[in-house]
């Protein structure tokens, strides 16, 4: 196990080096610069300068690589469209907000999801199971913006519960994380639904209600063990989803998070901020794949037990 995670990890810096070069160099293809427009009404020993600052007036290589050991220390650099504002550091405080945002909703629709499944599996063809995949059908259509939308409406609006847009106590939380959860409720009940329905029929299942182990017990100890495994492989980018999907979310509820911030980014053309996030983005994501993976061992041991006979 210990060879297998440091090689996922070796395999996870290249796939981050080939991420940052690609973003890195459709970023420089784009026509234009990011100081043409703010620079357009400085004299132009003042551009020179502004230019100087940020590399831009260096050869494409020589900012790659610039670019490239910044990004090994952990310096991702200076925001072009706020100077003085330091890369590194807005991620690091914008992402606690997009966590707390999204950690919330990815454990509300977890739980509430896994639960569903097994609902609407024991109860297959009643009126239960169709409720459960109304629910889902739902979650899975309609779009993120008008959930949002209509949530704003009824408990803003009509029934004025909570705040419509900003961020701070609890009832900031209570829409957003609501909107955010929805459509992992509806995927996790899915998943979980269609792999209970194939493990409750399988010789194991059918032995220990021989048995007489209780129904709870057998849910407990058998079903839900070996159901779950299917539902965890999409809980690895779930995680990245946490940041990447509150995008819309912080943008509608007026959110100051990390998707917020990365929306303006690409609107304002800042490079540093832009290549910054794309990095992060993309470390979350494959970190994420390789917990699910450790997860998936301990959750099943015949998964480990078969990785050390190969």
């Amino acid at each position: 196990m210990g060879r297998y995670i440091v090689r996922r990890i070796l395999y996870m810096f290249t796939v981050l080096w080939i991420v940052a070069t690609l973003t890195f160099v459709l970023m420089h293809s784009i026509p234009g610069d990011p100081l043409a427009h703010m620079a357009k009404n400085l004299p132009e020993q003042t551009k020179k300068n502004y230019y100087a600052k940020y590399g831009l007036d260096k050869p494409i290589y020589i900012q790659y690589g610039k670019f490239i050991s910044q990004a090994i220390r952990g310096d991702l650099g200076e925001s072009i469209r706020y100077p003085g504002r330091s890369v590194t550091g807005t991620i690091k405080k914008l992402s606690v907000v997009s966590g707390v945002l999204g950690g919330q909703a990815l454990f509300l629709g977890f739980s509430i999801g896994i639960i569903l499944g097994i609902i609407a599996a024991l109860n297959r063809n009643k009126w239960p199971d169709y409720l459960v995949m109304f629910i889902a059908i739902l979650g899975i259509t309609v779009p993120v913006f008008v959930t949002a939308a209509v949530f704003q409406y009824f408990f803003s609006v009509k029934l004025p519960w909570f705040p419509t847009t900003g961020w701070g106590g609890m009832k900031y939380m209570v829409l957003p994380v609501v909107t955010l959860c929805f459509g992992s409720v509806a995927t996790y009940a899915r998943y979980m639904r269609s792999s209970v329905l194939e493990v409750i029929n399988q010789d194991y299942i059918l032995t220990a209600q021989a048995k007489g182990v209780s129904g709870f017990n057998v849910i407990r100890k058998h079903v839900l063990r070996n159901a779950i495994l299917p539902t965890i492989t999409i809980l690895g980018p779930s995680i990245a989803g946490i940041f990447v999907g509150s995008f819309v979310v912080e943008s509608i509820f007026g959110i100051p998070g990390l998707g917020f911030y990365f929306i303006s980014s690409i609107n304002d053309r800042d490079f540093t901020m832009i290549m910054g996030n794309t990095i992060f983005y993309t470390g979350i994501f494959i970190f994420s794949l390789l917990i699910t993976d450790i997860v998936y061992s301990l959750v099943d041991p015949r998964i480990r037990i078969s990785e050390e006979g190969n």
